[in-house]
């Protein structure tokens, strides 16, 4: 049998432990032979951190009363021998729950208040904000106190209609879509507007992050929800009623939230969820299957995906399942077939782009150690000629040699306020790229997009103010790429010469490529674009909705620029320490050679004991670079875990 996305997750985590020791192996062992300068040390530290906190989001999304907060359940806390997500009849989710984990954190739920929507602040700063949390403690050994701590994520209220309409639940040009009104003219809305749970569940500990979140209503009152959350999550899996298929707002889900992204549609999962209400003891197994056939067909049609990417389930006899033992009931319930396509589609594709980032990192430690041993190397090749020519020579032949070492040193040292006025134009030229992608800058393209959104009713140019922003922040990165381009072409005239006249090895860094922080600012304009084209232009009308949609947007912009600005830090720190570690060697090289001959000018055979000291030394690098080749080579041969394979260690929950 396949191993279950549990176990498929507890391999990734055991693979990502051992890439995060070996990468601390490699880097104590360079520190330790002084190859480790600070531009490689915090290259070092940015992988094992990239390895070690890794997180794996998965969506789990559906319209209200689909069998999501069931099939989370199923496929995540069978262990605890009952429901820990409410998804008993009447109850589910009522406001986004992410489930996570933090060792800093004790286990908590925190809540987030509905009132905050008031507030113009954006999720993002509520959550730096614990104090405006309602917090409930968490006893992660007590399944029952866990369950009855969950089922306040099922909370609601009742407000009056100006209320909710200030919320986001009520609007006077949609009556279909509005809640019911009471007796007493009030109406229901969730209690929370967002819920935090951090827990150290196996899964959660290792890195995955898993996403619930309410019904259509609910989602698209919260734009930071739609244009932030739900397009970064790594999978989403979509949740359909077998019974019924894709109804008009599961479509308007689909259409809405999850198919904006052509290149994400593999990391798409639909699952048609209730499987079991066919199991007809009036019909026969085959005849059951033709019709859980026909709905894959239909619904994968309908929602423009493969067969293969629809995949029918029983959460809940999957969760009995899993909680009685019964593996006839498990393998009915077609939950391993979903746990598997999780395990291939999504671990797979986290695994190859996370062993891809890693090999990348060590391929250029492995290049930047092995150019300083190479340095090191010729430079005893040199000292070995220089002293071989000293045999049978005089003292006066000695003397002028330190001379002519000396008179290298300082011709070497009269370099320095050349390299420092380069030094200095580079800096310049890095503080304008830092101008370009700070907060400073950011503010200032957004404004006039705020101030379009900000004007009171239908916002009919909108969209012209969007893609205005957009050019505009393309533009910042075009000249952060022109700027970049023009420090890369400095440097390597620089570094030409100093190889010419010093024979260093110095070799430019490929320039920083802003094409990944431009696709990912196109995806975002698609996913805002796509939320003010579908029905939004009611909640545009207020204020204080489109005033949450700017922070939502400068959150994820202000993200991406971060990225390209730290990325462009360490190019730049690479390409300075190169030149630092290539100077400090060769000074050192000048102090050794004016050694030996001081060495040789006081003892009549410290030539000879110069000769053989560094032909040990140029044996002890010869090891060394064979040892280098040794600790690249365990990366190499050891890849990530074949997903299709089970843990033995582990039974399946």
């Amino acid at each position: 049998m396949a191993a279950s996305f549990n176990q498929q997750f507890d391999q990734h985590g055991a693979w990502r432990r051992e890439f995060t020791l070996r990468l601390k192996l490699l880097g104590d062992w360079m520190k330790d032979h002084e190859l480790l300068n600070a531009a490689l040390q915090e290259r070092l530290q940015r992988l094992e951190v990239q390895v070690r906190a890794d997180k794996v989001m998965v969506a789990f999304v559906a319209e209200f009363s689909r069998g999501k907060s069931e099939l989370i359940n199923a496929i995540f806390f069978a262990g605890y021998g009952r429901r820990i997500m409410p998804a008993s009849a009447g109850r589910t989710t009522m406001c986004p729950t992410e489930l996570g984990y933090d060792p800093g954190v004790s286990p908590c739920l925190r809540l987030l208040p509905i009132e905050t929507r008031l507030q113009p602040q954006a999720l993002m700063e509520w959550r730096l904000v614990p104090e405006k949390w309602t917090r409930v403690d968490l006893d992660v050994n007590d399944g029952a106190q866990l369950a009855g701590a969950m089922e306040k994520v099922a909370e609601t209220c009742r407000v009056t209609r100006d209320e909710a309409r200030a919320l986001g639940f009520w609007h006077d040009e949609t009556p279909a879509d509005n809640p019911l009104v009471d007796a007493d003219g009030t109406v229901e809305v969730p209690r929370w507007r967002h819920a935090l749970i951090n827990m150290a569940h196996p899964l959660l500990k290792q890195g995955l992050v898993v996403l619930d979140t309410p019904g259509l209503n609910a989602i698209g009152a919260e734009p930071e929800l739609t244009v932030n959350l739900i397009p970064q999550a790594q999978a989403a899996v979509f949740i359909l009623a077998a019974d019924t298929g894709v109804t008009k707002s599961d479509l308007a889900i689909w259409r809405e939230y999850l198919a904006t992204e052509p290149e994400a549609a593999a990391s798409r999962l639909v699952v048609l969820n209730k499987i079991d209400t066919m199991w007809d003891a009036l019909s026969t197994p085959v005849l059951v299957q033709e019709q859980i056939d026909r709905q894959r067909e239909t619904s994968a049609e309908i929602l423009g995906i493969p067969k293969s990417q629809v995949i029918p389930v029983s959460a809940q006899k999957g969760l009995l399942a899993k909680v009685t033992g019964d593996t006839a009931l498990l393998s009915a319930s077609r939950l391993p077939d979903l746990e598997q396509a999780l395990s291939e589609g999504l671990l797979g594709q986290r695994q190859r782009i996370l062993q891809s980032a890693v090999m990348a990192g060590v391929e250029d430690l492995r290049s930047e150690a092995g150019r300083v041993i190479t340095l090191r190397r010729r430079d005893l090749a040199e000292q070995m000629q220089e002293l071989k020519g000293l045999h049978g020579k005089n003292t006066t032949v000695i003397r002028q040699m330190r001379l002519r070492i000396e008179q290298e040193h300082a011709e070497f040292d009269g370099s320095a306020a050349r390299i420092h006025a380069i030094r200095s134009v580079h800096l310049k030229m890095l503080r304008e790229v830092f101008q370009l992608l700070g907060t400073s800058s950011l503010k200032v393209e957004l404004a006039s997009l705020n101030t379009a959104l900000r004007q009171p009713g239908i916002k009919f140019g909108v969209k012209k103010a969007y893609a205005q922003t957009f050019a505009q922040l393309r533009e910042i990165m075009r000249r952060v790429k022109t700027v970049n381009d023009e420090i890369h072409s400095m440097l390597n005239g620089t570094f030409q010469q100093l190889n010419s006249e010093f024979g260093f090895s110095l070799q430019t860094p490929k320039v920083t490529d802003p094409g990944l922080h431009l696709r990912d600012l196109d995806s975002v304009e698609r996913g805002h674009v796509q939320y003010l084209a579908i029905g939004n232009a009611v909640r545009l009308a207020q204020p204080e909705f489109a005033d949450r949609l700017v922070r939502a947007l400068a959150t994820r912009v202000r993200a991406i620029f971060e990225a390209m600005q730290a990325e462009v830090e360490m190019w730049n720190k690479s390409a300075m320490a190169q030149l630092d570690v290539q100077l400090r060697e060769r000074r050192r090289n000048f102090v050794r050679r004016i050694e030996a001959i001081e060495r040789i000018q006081q003892a009549a055979g410290g030539l000879d004991e110069r000769i053989a000291e560094i032909s040990l030394q140029e044996n002890s690098l010869i090891q060394l670079e064979a040892r280098l080749r040794e600790l690249v080579n365990q990366f190499v041969s050891r890849p990530a875990p074949s997903l299709a394979t089970p843990s033995p260690s582990r039974p399946a929950e």
